[in-house]
């Protein structure tokens, strides 16, 4: 389902003013000394399991090249391969496909049936070019999906795969489609960036596992890969913090936000990192960052509407919802729950206003024609209400 996992420091945010400045840079560790990884040496098992090869992550197994001449016409159109290909996976008796929490590589993939998205990205990758397409990864800004584990925070973010066919465009095939939206901001990433992902998602699950060598070793490959990958940084501050090395870490959370300055996981890290060492003006200050970009997330702002919705204060979920739908307007579900919000406010004719606009913006003739179900059920049928294609 999600792309890759970030371990951030355990981190309280709450809301204040920071005047502080920025992080101290004298004496940071240089990005050589992070990968060098010294301090960590003396803690690290004399023999350690080696990442896969990069040539491996996309491999082609012979399963894999039988299925693809079993099921897709060398000969057919773009489209048509396209067409036989997921309607192979989807159809072919026995061939489930299962969503677990572990990174695998396309063969593994292929061979378990089962992974998180990015396993399932690969495996589609390397089957569409086994097949003749022009296949690519993208990366896709759907809304944040934290959860907590162990000690740590997680981030997870979104991986697909976005085909061109020519002259007849462009297809985005993604394995949880439940999660993906069409008007999610996405873009396309070279193969370097996706086993930058790959290396990262994996350094994850052996960090969570103990196997802190192991992690280090992945991370190596993914910023080798990718030397601006951020996560990669943040993860690797991680594995200082909880080696004991606060330097270390505060210069890779420092390195992450060199590469990118909106990555908040780094700066709740770093918050967190700064609380801990009892430099209270610096740690405010990264937690003011963090909550500013909050703030400017128009899905943090959704998700105050649908929580003020569930409580009954239809007031303050059409206030959060219009911030949001400010921010991005093409977002039909920002317009679906305004709608239910006036509907519950008794004001019918608003209600059909926004179902209206939500059918407009939708992506898809399947939710336009929901939205154009639930106009009806509503008694009303504006004049501008689009119809289904």
């Amino acid at each position: 389902m999600w792309s890759r996992a970030v371990l951030a420091g355990l981190t309280v945010l709450v809301a204040g003013c920071a005047s502080a400045p920025p992080a101290r840079d004298a004496g940071r560790v240089s990005p050589p000394e992070l990968l060098a990884a010294r301090p960590l040496a003396a803690a690290a098992p004399t023999e350690t399991a080696a990442p896969v090869d990069e040539t491996e992550v996309l491999a082609v197994s012979p399963e894999m090249r039988a299925f693809v001449a079993e099921h897709v016409a060398r000969g057919a159109t773009r489209p048509m391969k396209l067409l036989q290909l997921t309607s192979a996976l989807i159809d072919v008796p026995g061939f489930r496909l299962t969503y677990d929490e572990t990174t695998r590589t396309a063969a593994a993939t292929f061979k378990a049936r089962r992974g998180n998205c990015l396993s399932f990205s690969n495996m589609f990758v390397a089957l569409a070019r086994q097949a003749g397409l022009q296949a690519w990864f993208q990366e896709v800004d759907a809304p944040p999906d934290w959860s907590f584990r162990d000690d740590a925070f997680v981030l997870n973010r979104h991986i697909n795969v976005l085909v061109d066919l020519g002259r007849a465009g462009e297809r985005v095939v993604d394995f949880n489609v439940d999660d993906f939206k069409a008007s999610y901001d996405r873009r396309v990433i070279t193969d370097e960036r996706a086993l930058a992902h790959y290396y990262n998602n994996v350094a994850v699950e052996r960090l969570r596992a103990g196997d802190g060598a192991s992690a280090l070793a992945c991370l190596r490959k993914a910023l080798a890969h990718d030397t601006e990958f951020s996560p990669a940084w943040t993860t690797l501050g991680t594995l200082y913090r909880r080696g004991g090395q606060g330097g270390h870490a505060e210069g890779a959370y420092l390195r992450a936000l060199d590469a990118d300055g909106a990555d908040t996981v780094a700066m709740s890290n770093l918050s967190w990192l700064y609380e801990h060492e009892g430099d209270a003006g610096r740690a405010a200050w990264y937690r003011h960052r963090v909550l500013a970009h909050r703030n400017r997330n128009p899905y943090y702002h959704f998700q105050l509407g649908k929580e003020a919705f569930d409580k009954g204060e239809y007031d303050a979920a059409i206030a959060h919802v219009e911030r949001a739908a400010r921010t991005k307007r093409n977002e039909d579900q920002f317009y679906f729950l305004l709608s239910l919000a006036y509907r519950q406010k008794g004001d019918t004719r608003t209600a059909a206003r926004y179902l209206a606009r939500a059918q407009r913006v939708a992506a898809t003739d399947e939710l336009r024609r929901r939205y154009e179900s639930k106009m009806q059920a509503l008694g009303q049928r504006p004049k501008d209400a689009v119809q289904p294609q």
